[in-house]
Order: C-alpha cells, then structure tokens, then sequence
C-alpha cells in the first residue's frame, strides 16, 4: 500500500567473529575509514589479494557499509511488515561487516543509517524502496511519488481490512457481473479523485495507528475522504468471483480502498486476495530490486551505482526531513576493545 504502517523499536548486540588480516590490508581498511568508499573497497581487495576472500577484515567491509549512500530497491515477500524486512536487511549487513565488535577500534561514533520511502503490507509483495546513508534524505519523494500494482481482487465477500487477512464481514452475490461491467466503472476511479482510507491503516489518531487500535477492540471513526490520484487503472483478467487489476496511482492511495469501493459500485462486495508493487518511483521489480541473496555489502554497492542514474541528481542535494519514511538509526558507540552502547530509535 502507499502509506506507511508499520515501525519497530528493538535493540540488540551481534555477536561477531573476527579473522588475522595481514598488515598491509589493515593499514589499508584504517586508512579508508577516514577516506571515501573508493578507498574502503581497496583495501578489501588488498586483502584478498593477500590470501583468500574469507580472509577479508571485519574492519574494511564496517568501513565499507558505513561508506554506503544512496536509494535502491529490495524485493519483499508475503508474510512480514516492513519495518520487519528492513530490520532484517541491517541485521544481514552488520553481521556481515563484524558491527559492532572489538576489531572495529574507531573511537568516533560510527552511524548507519537505514529506511524505507513507502510501506507494503505484511499480506503484499514487490519492490520496496531502501535509503542508506544520505539517500534517507531522498525518500521523502518516494512517498509522494508514482507507483504501480498489480491486485487481485475477490467479488462477494467484504473482510474488516479489506483485504484476505481480515475477518468476513459480508457476502453478496457476484454471478450476474461481466467483465463489461467492470470495465465500464473503472473510469470513474481514474484521475484526481476522493478516497476513504481503509480503518487497518498507518493513519494515527491521538498519535497511535489505526490499525493498532482496531487490533485492541477499540472503537475508530473512518477518516474523511481525501484526494488521491490514479493515472491508470485496467482490468487484465477476469474470472468470476476473481478480478485482476493493472493501476498506477500517486501517493497516499490504498489498493484496499479502491477494490472494496469497485466491489460497492459493483452492487456487491470485495477485498484484495493478491498484492504485488511492481514498481516505485523509477524502481522496478524485475530489473532493481534486490532478492535476499542479494543483501550483500557488494552487491548493495552495486545496485547503488546502478540505481543512481534513475534519479535526478539534485534530489541527492535536498536536505528536507522524511516525515512519514519510516527512517531508522542505528547508533553504535564503540571504544577499543569493548562495544560501549547500541540503540535504534525511530527517527
């Protein structure tokens, strides 16, 4: 979905191994710890170069992922929020770097800096839009920017979240609509028009989702109709009671929404039985974003260089404050030979 709904809070401390470096691959890491990107990715080919790729120090790839800066896309799957999956890509990245851990001496105070630029629900899949380093700044514009979905809709039941995660709240019959019935109403949900957002959403009331508090039992108003945009939208298949769907809409815009309002104008009902992003901005899920094997230090380093044609270069200058990206920090504090503190607060 197009706004954000989920944020998680932990802490943790990873336990790391470290591996003897010869000297001149360590005299390389320290000195890019204080250089640039191009000179932390040096020293870690010192390093193989000197032995083996297991042999590549801890300190060099730390140094290497703290050097990361911009927006690239990862591919989120069924099942967890998120918030869930970006936790899980940093967990993957400090591991691989030994963050924090005695190895990494640097007496400064070291942050790596992670988030999300528009939320997928648990139940929906595609790309997901990712900002390390200074590339947090940017995904402001991913919010607001365009994105496009495939959805599979259901004819004749009506669920609370209004998709099939949810409890059924109504039945109505669905045998008597054509595919030109869908058709012919799907104009009038094209362009700038009014939507009620789902009560399951990121929407907060007195500071807390609304979703949050619906799980609680508690009583929530809808919010009011708003404007949204869909700049496409056309049915691709059609096999009573289900129903495929092809839109790209602006940001702000629940799939969920605009399925259940079709199922009404419909004279029935409906909810959302599949969701898949296939695009973000100028992200798409075939060509940018990344598979889980795909979560490396280098290959992340790669599809940046690679994604950082995409987007124009003066969105790299913007300095404004994300204000819905669900931006996370993770701080770790580190003195020689002990880990001091490590925290991650919700930005």
């Amino acid at each position: 979905m197009a706004a954000a709904e989920a944020a998680v809070g932990s802490s943790s401390s990873l336990k790391t191994d470290t591996v003897p470096v010869p000297e001149s691959a360590g005299t390389a890491a320290a000195t890019a710890a204080t250089s640039s990107a191009t000179a932390a990715a040096a020293a870690v080919a010192a390093a193989v170069r000197t032995g083996s790729e297991a042999r590549v120090s801890k300190p060099a790839l730390a140094t290497k992922l703290l050097s990361l800066s911009g927006v690239f896309a990862v591919h989120k799957p069924k099942g967890p929020t998120s918030a869930e999956l970006l936790n899980r890509l940093k967990e993957k990245l400090l591991a691989e770097a030994g963050m924090p851990s005695p190895e990494w001496t640097k007496r400064k105070k070291q942050t790596l800096k992670i988030g999300h630029g528009g939320t997928l629900d648990s139940a929906a899949r595609g790309v997901l839009v990712v900002g390390i380093g200074k590339g947090t700044k940017m995904l402001t514009n991913m919010l607001s920017g365009s994105k496009r979905y495939i959805a599979i809709g259901e004819l004749g039941k009506a669920t609370d979240t209004l998709d099939s995660t949810g409890k059924v709240t109504e039945e109505k019959p669905y045998d008597k609509i054509t595919q030109e019935d869908i058709e012919g109403i799907l104009q009038k949900f094209t362009g700038n028009i009014m939507q009620v957002p789902p009560l399951y959403s990121a929407l907060k009331k007195d500071g807390q989702r609304l979703s949050t508090l619906m799980k609680r039992g508690e009583a929530v108003e809808a919010k009011p109709a708003r404007p949204v945009t869909v700049y496409s939208l056309s049915l691709q298949k059609f096999q009573p009671p289900f129903f495929t769907l092809d839109v790209e809409c602006g940001g702000g815009f629940y799939i969920r929404s605009l399925v259940s309002d079709i199922g009404k104008e419909l004279s029935s009902c409906a909810n959302v039985l599949e969701l898949t992003r296939t695009k973000q901005g100028p992200f798409t899920l075939e060509e940018h974003a990344l598979p889980e094997d795909k979560w490396t230090i280098d290959d992340i380093a790669q599809s940046l260089e690679h994604c950082s044609s995409l987007l124009p270069g003066e969105l790299a200058l913007k300095k404004s404050k994300p204000e819905e990206s669900n931006e996370q920090m993770l701080s770790c504090t580190v003195s020689k030979g002990r880990i001091i503190k490590i925290f991650i607060k919700q930005l």
